[in-house]
């Protein structure tokens, strides 16, 4: 297939980019908490800057404007200052995801650098970080893509320049499609291989406050128990596989094979996690909780009581907060079953304590006492009890993905629409919309810490029963003895 003038001078052509406003420049934001670490070196009289939404051939448009001023021709090549990935920024960089093709045999570290006009060092961590992505073949573009993304798309995977590649011999197409990580700034690229680049992996700083060895509870042959700290991932995010507890947790304890995760519990909540040292000790536990061998108590604080009992919901199997749940059965939908072992009142927790752990109030109106719950988990699903509680209308203390939408219904029952007092929609259509408009409103994921502690795992194995307990949830503590201070 011959390919255009324009497209052979392309070393990176991006695909496709949802616009975000308002327009980030070609340099990034730094990631560094103090001041900017990808700050240009270069004269400012013809610096170049390009939209995302738009730029297809950075690295040819620099190569244009070198060309055309001399002084810029000896400067240009020079990449931005950058001092690593650390300290780690108390904030999140807004998301910027960058989706790529090869045109030529490349590697892949120099081949990212040179087209986004990244320092190569940053680009090495991103690929640390675990923020770069690679597939043989690129994937449909999404209904948004611009029609130059469109048919660079389908350039690169017309037919008969696939079948002119080795490596997707063999393979269907969704089988080319499929994403790996990019796991050396050194591996090779084939031309046409697509790249999906996180230049703003999420960050979790509160990985350097923590006294990792203090939270081991329990070390064995097989496995560690930890009492994982709120604000952070149990295995680490899509687009960031270092910050975790797994890899810091590892290197507290001077393992030689990093630990591996067996089951999660949500970055905003703390308590008893299992990390396993070995991938048999993996299998037998996935294997227990599959088997329902695995117990679990959880600690919540909620803004209600809430009576003893079992609660029964069906949660919608969708991947995206807030998870939306409905006391009648819906086709389809998954069994979420807890139960209230216990509920007794507590004191709303002290202005300093909320400030040390950073709590959301998202604007409760009641907050004179709170409520301790101690609950027996029957099924396992992501933000089941969050979702659950804020459905019976006693959210978890500083839960902004579910608290919002519980305060909305306490002013509307009507507007949550799979609530008990839910409109009667006219139309499949209708509700959607209904459903879409509630999902735009809530569903703001906490930075910090929620009313929310895996408090006790046990399971029974070979004959030898284990329990574990976490240690005193943190609306327990005095300001004086959290580990923020």
């Amino acid at each position: 297939m011959t390919k255009p003038a324009a497209s052979l001078a392309s070393l990176l052509p991006q695909l496709w980019h949802r616009p975000l406003p308002p327009p980030l420049p070609l340099l990034p934001r730094a990631l560094y908490s103090s001041s900017p670490l990808l700050t240009t070196h270069r004269t400012p009289r013809r610096r170049l800057r390009v939209s995302p939404a738009t730029h297809l051939d950075a690295a040819a448009a620099a190569r244009a404007t070198r060309a055309a001023d001399p002084v810029e021709a000896l400067t240009a090549t020079s990449y931005p200052a950058y001092d690593r990935l650390l300290p780690c920024p108390s904030k999140d960089d807004p998301p910027r995801i960058e989706h790529l093709v090869a045109r030529e045999d490349e590697v892949a570290g120099d081949f990212i650098a040179s087209s986004l006009n990244l320092p190569p060092m940053y680009v090495a961590d991103l690929i640390r970080f675990g923020a770069v992505y690679y597939a043989l073949v690129a994937p449909q573009p999404p209904p948004y893509a611009a029609p130059e993304h469109v048919r660079i798309f389908r350039e690169v995977t017309e037919p008969s320049l696939l079948r002119g590649r080795a490596s997707i011999k063999g393979k269907t197409v969704r089988e080319a499609q499929k994403t790996f990580r990019v796991t050396d700034p050194s591996q090779r690229l084939e031309a046409g291989t697509y790249l999906r680049v996180h230049v703003h992996p999420k960050r979790f700083p509160r990985c350097y406050e923590i006294d990792w060895k203090s939270r081991v509870v329990a070390t064995t042959d097989d496995f560690v128990v930890l009492n994982k700290p709120a604000a952070t991932s149990v295995g680490g995010a899509t687009d960031n596989i270092e910050e975790s507890c797994v890899v810091f947790t590892s290197r507290a304890l001077g393992l030689e094979s990093p630990l591996m995760t067996t089951h999660q519990i949500d970055n905003c909540s703390e308590g008893c996690v299992v990390l396993s040292k070995t991938k048999e000790f993996c299998s037998v536990f996935h294997g227990l909780i599959r088997e329902k061998q695995v117990k679990k108590v959880y600690l919540a604080l909620t803004t209600e009581p809430v009576s003893p009992g079992i609660i029964t919901h069906y949660m919608r199997p969708l991947n995206r907060a807030p998870r939306l749940v409905s006391e009648d059965h819906i086709e389809r939908w998954h069994l979420c079953q807890m139960e209230i072992l216990d509920c007794k009142k507590v004191p709303w927790p002290k202005p300093l304590i909320t400030k040390v752990h950073k709590v959301d109030n998202c604007g409760w109106p009641k907050q004179e006492a709170a409520y301790e719950c101690k609950i027996n988990l029957m099924t396992g699903k992501t933000h089941q009890i969050r979702a659950q509680l804020a459905a019976i209308g006693a959210p978890i203390v500083g839960d902004s993905a579910y608290m919002t939408g519980a305060i909305a219904a306490m002013a509307d029952p009507s507007i949550n629409p799979y609530g008990r007092a839910s409109l009667n929609y006219s139309s499949e259509e209708e509700k959607a919309a209904a459903v879409e408009a509630w999902v735009a409103c809530h569903g703001k994921e906490p930075k910090s810490v929620i009313g929310l502690q895996a408090s006790e795992i046990s399971w029974d194995h070979e004959g030898e029963h284990h329990y574990y307990k976490a240690g005193v949830p943190w609306w327990r503590q005095d300001a004086v003895e959290s580990d923020l201070v």
